[in-house]
């Protein structure tokens, strides 16, 4: 800290330029300016423009003397407080010690000056300024850390008052949905309802996704599976996933692509969700029946992704804080078009993951949007087979469906869950499916329940209480008639670690809660 301080500065105050000279010699040391002043107008002229540490003052000068000088800092708030020593050619009388005190004096020197008593004094002066600096430079540290901390904790509220309403949104109408249809199941329109409350619950999925991605990136806990892919193959994952958005606000949607391939080593899946993202991103925040545009090209170093809009922009004083997590560029209090300025953000650390860079182009508000996105290109040296590489095999206990039953036939289940309306929607899944089932919500209990059932198949919830599910799937495998008996983790915890974990317990595969049908009923299936 000491090194980036501000020189210290002494005043040496005398009307001979020779005993200045002797002055700046005997306290010369590294970080010290003496500040040379020959009478006592120089002098305040000096203490208006600099922060002095001391001051070696000259009692008997022409003009003002020492003491009229030092009477006129003690009157100015400047100077008020700076330390005087007042240099004298002889044995001070008491009459004159009490004026140099008076008027502020901390200590007087005699002449011939003795450098040792000089530097000492000098010394203690020189380091009790660079103690005040020091202080001063901690309170402006912590004045900023301070700053940083109440931002934080207005974006943290800002966005907990966001999550509330994000969730609230798909939330009531599925809640209405279930009120409607408890009222009356044989409605017409029956079919439109579920659709519509399913997409409202996937949209509940995918704002938790969100959030857990964020979580993850940001503690380092998400490894890139990284493969050699083209990178118009990104695009065309990431428009599929966001089509149904972009045309339910009746946007059209136009793509640049070249005929040529452009390489990447990359992960194909983040990638996408990168682009995905940022086409999500254009769909809400550009009026309905928009223009949003995709192209793709290439320099010597970098693909090179472009996303626009003809939406509403982004002012000029928000564009350096998009990417800021739960950065919002509308009042949190209109939010119609949804978000929890955590999409953007997420796309800045993907994107830095992958060694490249992201930037936001905008005229202003109104004036729509583009955002560029840079990714290294594939080293050239690697052999080119011109195919698009296949998407990684899944480990075991990933979301790979094994071909378990390939006849479909009735499969006997037994649902683990210590949650009680988790494990019965479940059961009620597994008959609609058309399988028997049994449920148990204690762990303890699930070993003998599997024994007196002889499941086919077991799905088995990990958080359980007292034996959690690894616990139970360990002690499922060690008897005879499950070893090797499907066993599928569903779990509120989704992240590869947790994955790795389940894998490890022995589990077949691992579902992330809230489970699917259609993937249920494909993983039972075969």
């Amino acid at each position: 800290m000491t090194s980036a301080m501000s020189p210290v500065c002494f005043l040496l105050v005398d009307d001979l330029e020779e005993n200045l000279l002797s002055l700046e010699a005997l306290l010369r040391r590294d970080g010290l300016v003496c500040l040379k002043a020959r009478s006592g107008d120089e002098a305040l002229e000096l203490l208006l423009a600099n922060d002095v540490a001391l001051a070696l003052v000259d009692v008997q000068m022409p003009g003002l003397n020492g003491f009229e000088l030092a009477e006129l800092m003690r009157g100015n708030e400047r100077s008020r407080r700076v330390p005087i020593i007042f240099v004298t050619a002889g044995n001070a009388d008491s009459q004159r010690r009490f004026r140099g005190y008076e008027a502020g004096a901390v200590d007087f020197i005699h002449k011939p000056i003795e450098a040792d008593i000089l530097r000492s004094k000098a010394d203690v002066f020189f380091d009790l300024y660079r103690q005040r600096q020091q202080i001063a430079a901690q309170r402006d540290e912590l004045k900023v850390h301070s700053d940083a901390l109440e931002e934080a904790d207005r974006r943290k509220d800002e966005f907990l008052a966001t999550l509330a309403h994000e969730l609230r949104n798909p939330l009531a109408p599925i809640r209405h949905g279930l009120d409607v249809l408890r009222k009356n199941p044989d409605r017409a329109d029956v079919a439109s309802i579920r659709d519509m409350m399913d997409r409202q619950l996937g949209h509940l999925v995918r704002l938790i996704d969100d959030l857990l991605d964020v979580a993850r990136v940001s503690q380092g806990k998400i490894e890139l599976r990284r493969e050699r892919i083209q990178a118009a193959d990104v695009i065309r994952s990431a428009v599929e996933s966001s089509q149904p958005l972009i045309e339910s606000a009746g946007h059209t949607l136009s793509l640049d692509l070249p005929p040529e391939p452009i390489w990447l080593d990359a992960d194909l899946t983040r990638l996408a969700q990168v682009v995905g993202n940022l086409l999500n991103n254009a769909a809400k925040y550009t009026p309905e029946g928009g223009q949003i545009e995709v192209s793709l090209g290439a320099d010597s170093d970098d693909a090179i992704i472009t996303v626009s809009d003809n939406g509403l922009g982004i002012p000029v004083d928000k564009q350096a804080e998009v990417f800021q997590l739960f950065a919002q560029v509308e009042n949190h209090t209109d939010r119609a078009r949804g978000g929890l300025g955590i999409g953007l953000a997420l796309v800045k650390q993907l994107v830095a993951m992958h060694e490249g860079a992201v930037s936001a182009q905008s005229a202003g508000a109104g004036q729509g949007s583009t955002f560029t996105v840079r990714i290294p290109l594939a080293d050239t040296g690697r052999p080119d087979t011109g195919e698009t590489a296949q998407p990684q095999a899944k480990s075991p206990a990933g979301d790979a469906i094994a071909d378990h039953d390939p006849h479909g036939r009735t499969k006997r289940v037994l649902v683990i869950d210590d949650d009680l309306a988790v494990a019965q929607t479940v059961g009620w899944m597994l008959e609609e499916i058309g399988h028997d089932y049994r449920l148990v919500h204690d762990g303890r209990e699930a070993v003998q329940a599997a024994l007196d059932f002889r499941p086919d198949a077991i799905l088995l919830d990990i958080g359980l209480p007292v034996m959690n599910g690894y616990a139970v799937c360990r002690a499922l495998r060690q008897q005879e008639p499950f070893k090797h008996t499907l066993i599928i983790a569903q779990s509120g915890w989704g992240r590869e670690e947790d994955k790795a974990e389940a894998q490890d317990a022995g589990f077949d595969h691992h579902l992330v809660k809230p489970v699917a049908y259609e993937a249920l009923e494909r993983m039972l299936a075969g």
